[in-house]
Parts: structure tokens; sequence; C-alpha cells
């Protein structure tokens, strides 16, 4: 089992190391010039306008982290998507179709974790943490 995982451990080791030598030519032999105008801070192009340290909303970050929340949760329908069959069959899985008789395991499942989603959902429409309009 450790032979399957050597290449791995080489790649990485080799990655490391090569990153590691011109991390150190890069300090050695760099041009080392500190200007006013490579000192000051850059935004996009743009020249920076008041203080970074500005405090944003408190909405901002609700909208963030609730984006966060929405967005992992979705993605957990993809593996259900892919195991749909397994988990609504009750003996094997042959060539795709079910040999036996068939549950509604995986789509109860499912329809728990989309109301529990949508009950999600719907609070912090209801609490006015995201509107549209």
């Amino acid at each position: 089992m450790t032979v399957s995982y050597t290449p791995v451990l080489v790649a990485l080791i080799f990655g490391g190391v090569f990153g590691l030598i011109f991390l150190g030519l890069a300090i050695a032999f760099g041009p080392k010039h500190e200007t006013a105008e490579k000192l000051a801070p850059f935004e996009c192009g743009s020249e920076p306008i008041g203080s970074p340290r500005v405090r944003f909303s408190v909405k901002f970050y609700q909208v963030a982290i609730l984006f966060l929340v929405f967005d992992i949760e979705s993605a957990f329908l993809y593996p259900w998507a892919i195991l749909y069959r397994k988990l609504s069959c009750t003996g094997a899985v042959v060539a795709g179709t079910c040999a036996s008789g068939i549950t509604f395991f995986g789509l109860t499942e499912m329809l728990v974790f989309l109301l529990v989603l949508v009950a999600a959902l719907a609070y912090t429409w209801k609490k006015k943490a995201i509107g549209w309009g």
C-alpha cells in the first residue's frame, strides 16, 4: 500500500525543493530597490481612496455567510444524485437497475434535506437578512 503513494510523495518533495531553490535564488540575486511607488498599496489599478481600515456593514458579512451556507448545502446534492440508485434499492444494483424492491429512502432523505434548506431560506428572508427589491 505504501508503494502506491510513493509517486505522490516524490512529487511533493520535488515541488517543495524546487520552490525553495527558486525562492532562495530570488532572495539572493533579486533586485532590492524600495521606492515610494513600490511601497504604495495597489488596488486593482486604481488609486486607493480612504483608509484600508474601514468597517464594513454587518449586512455584508450576513450575505457572505448565507451565500457560503447555501452554496455548500447545494453542493451536497451532487453526491446524492450519484448515489440515488443505491439509496433507493433494497438489494444490489445490477447494470444501473435495481435487482430487487425499490424504497423511497433516497428520495425521502433528500426531501428532508431540502425542507431544512427551504425553511432556513424562508427564515432568513422573513428576518430581512436578504431581500430582493
